[in-house]
């Protein structure tokens, strides 16, 4: 399968696998944004792409921003039919700024076939061992 990027910034660097085997490809910042603590914020990554049709884009923190650096990103489903700027929801959950230089990573993406399904609206559904048990149901809390 082919993946098709288009640069839309000129610094901007177009999505790379960091080792033969790897899942997710890393994408970068195309310039220097700082993420003050506390701060949501969306960056542009300055690249836009075609996603076959039958696929999604699911965009993944990194570890390293995250685990020791607080960085979690939100909302990174992209469609196979959107064609314009990729953007990267980011939130700032430490207790320092954080700095992202141009080139730097900061979210990886996989790539993944869709299933669309039939919707029903039933009046009843079917029964399990779950249930409606929730949140801690399974014992752990």
């Amino acid at each position: 399968m082919q993946l098709k990027f288009k640069k839309l910034h000129k610094d901007a660097k177009i999505p790379s696998y960091a080792y033969k085997g790897d899942a997710g490809m890393d994408l970068y910042v195309p310039e220097v944004t700082m993420i003050k603590v506390g701060e949501r914020k969306t960056i542009p990554l300055g690249i836009s792409m075609e996603i076959p049709e039958g696929y999604v884009g699911l965009m993944f923190d990194k570890s390293s921003l995250s685990h020791k650096h607080g960085l979690k990103t939100y909302g990174n489903v992209i469609d196979s039919g959107y064609r314009g700027e990729i953007h990267v929801g980011i939130m700032n959950h430490s207790d320092k700024d954080y700095e992202l230089k141009t080139g730097d990573k900061i979210i990886q993406m996989l790539i993944m076939p869709v299933f669309q399904v039939e919707i029903l609206e039933v009046n009843e559904l079917s029964e399990s061992d779950r249930s409606k048990g929730g949140f801690g149901s399974s014992g752990l809390i």
